[in-house]
């Protein structure tokens, strides 16, 4: 597996007043991993939220992650790649699942088989729509067609997405900063893979880092960052962190479960 839930302490030291510039709202949305039905419900209640509180300037970041282990990755680049026709600023991450995605777009066949190893396959089948055709298909098959099926606006939406955010006190990012390098040197391939050495560091990284990546069975707190990632492909809920001044709050979208 690629992925692990990090137990979180329940004490939790209570971090300095942070704020995002007078006049901007912010919400910021954890990996989606192919959960359309939970991200068109947690945009719902972001539109409800937005226009229930005083006008201001709305921000809306996806932290990476659309694609892969949930059953509407397509789905869900679609809605993404039209959210700015109702919100303007509307600006995405790239995780490590787009840039494996991207990758396995090139006609490779070793990082489509990597791909597909890290969840890419629910992608590919939502992308292919025979089930059937898929089941029969070589690597070199799927390799070679699998291009020819993701809309060339997927790609170039996917392709637009930037390596990390920064707006007042907070700094958005899909996995997390390495610590004690400047944002503007942090590589790639932290921004988007880091792990423990991020998770496990305490000391004050100038900004509250937002991300997703690491998953948590509710919004992990600390004094220099907000993990967001609930891991909706398996645990039915979603969630995003808003901001506005010096106060934040949460949404959850949830399934429905007998």
């Amino acid at each position: 597996m690629f992925w692990k839930f990090r137990s979180q302490s329940k004490e939790r030291k209570i971090p300095v007043a942070h704020a995002i510039p007078v006049g901007r709202r912010v919400y910021a949305i954890g990996d989606i991993h192919g959960r359309d039905d939970l991200f068109s419900q947690i945009i719902d209640m972001i539109r409800t939220d937005n226009l229930s509180r005083s006008q201001a300037e709305t921000t809306l970041i996806l932290l990476g992650d659309l694609v892969d282990r949930g059953p509407a990755s397509a789905e869900v680049v679609e809605r993404a790649r039209l959210l700015k026709n109702e919100f303007p600023d509307t600006r995405l991450l790239i995780g490590n699942h787009e840039e494996c995605f991207l990758a396995a777009l090139t006609g490779s066949v070793r990082r489509l088989r990597y791909f597909m190893r890290i969840g890419g396959d629910a992608t590919v089948e939502s992308y292919w729509k025979d089930s059937g055709c898929l089941a029969n298909a070589s690597f070199e098959d799927v390799a070679a067609r699998l291009p020819t099926l993701v809309p060339q606006s997927h790609i170039d939406f996917l392709n637009s997405g930037e390596d990390y955010i920064e707006i007042g006190d907070y700094a958005f990012v899909h996995a997390g900063i390495r610590p004690g390098v400047p944002f503007e040197r942090q590589s790639l391939t932290d921004l988007r893979w880091i792990r423990d050495e991020f998770l496990d560091e305490t000391s004050d990284h100038g900004k509250i880092i937002v991300h997703g990546h690491s998953i948590t069975a509710e919004p992990d707190e600390q004094a220099n960052r907000i993990g967001i990632d609930l891991g909706a492909f398996q645990s039915g809920c979603l969630a995003a962190l808003a901001l506005e001044n010096d106060q934040r709050w949460y949404l959850f979208a949830r399934e429905a479960r007998s």
